[in-house]
């Protein structure tokens, strides 16, 4: 038997719909607000929307963004001859805060997942060719989780990519097998940026 009134266990099930919350930290949320000033939550209410009305994707690179193109993109100060290839737009943001990259960035949508139906066709591979097709770029980092998922990508990128005067890396050490950049810490992604190799599709 539910205690809970139908409201506040309808805003427990919202609250445990997001990344990483369990259902007594839900609980324990949803009891707080609903408990909390009239002002307090009526402001987190408005912020959320506002925050989700205001946020695009940045035609470029694909990141997340309040204006076209984002501030990474529009910022003359960075190495346009690099790009970093990631999955998600969260990426970006936990690339950013190692520190340890200045170039562009490339977000994907995704990884090849022939499993659940997603081919290249279905990614943004083809906007990254015509990024790379002025001449500008001459080097292509590719960090994706090291998943079966995350390999696979890569290897593809690596083929399809390849062209002379444009090497394509991938972040090699310090991100656990089978995980993603979301669980990577800002040292730990520093190290595998400085670790970066060539792939190799001989």
């Amino acid at each position: 038997m539910n205690l809970l009134p139908e409201p506040l266990a309808l805003l427990v099930t919202e609250l445990n719909r997001l990344p990483g919350i369990g259902p007594r930290s839900a609980e324990r949320l949803a009891l707080h607000l609903i408990q909390a000033d009239n002002a307090v939550t009526k402001r987190l209410a408005s912020v959320l929307i506002t925050s989700r009305d205001r946020i695009i994707e940045c035609t470029q690179c694909g990141g997340l963004a309040e204006k076209s193109p984002c501030s990474v993109c529009s910022n003359p100060a960075r190495d346009e001859r690099t790009v970093c290839v990631v999955e998600r737009a969260v990426d970006v943001l936990n690339v950013e805060k190692s520190g340890a990259f200045r170039g562009h960035y490339h977000v994907l949508g995704g990884k090849i997942s022939p499993m659940n139906g997603i081919g290249p066709e279905e990614l943004r591979v083809a906007q990254l060719e015509q990024r790379l097709s002025n001449g500008i770029v001459d080097e292509v980092i590719i960090a994706l989780g090291t998943d079966v998922e995350g390999d696979a990508t890569g290897h593809y990128l690596g083929k399809r990519l390849a062209k002379p005067g444009v090497k394509v890396t991938r972040i090699a050490h310090g991100l656990p097998a089978g995980s993603g950049l979301e669980f990577a810490d800002e040292l730990t992604l520093s190290q595998a940026l400085e670790g970066r190799r060539e792939l190799d599709e001989k």
